[in-house]
């Protein structure tokens, strides 16, 4: 099992997905989504296991 947790981060505006560690996931929350600037809130991450 990893000790890392990652989330998949889905833009509410442009729909973009992509995966995050959690550092990354605070960055976006506190600047926007990277690719059109919206702001985001926690809803927009789903946690993910290493069960894929």
């Amino acid at each position: 099992m990893s000790t890392c947790e990652d989330y998949v981060f889905v833009c509410p505006e442009c729909d973009q997905s992509i995966r995050v560690n959690p550092s990354m996931r605070e960055a976006l929350v506190e600047n926007g989504c990277v690719i059109c600037g919206t702001a985001v809130t926690q809803d927009a991450f789903d946690g993910q296991n290493d069960e894929s």
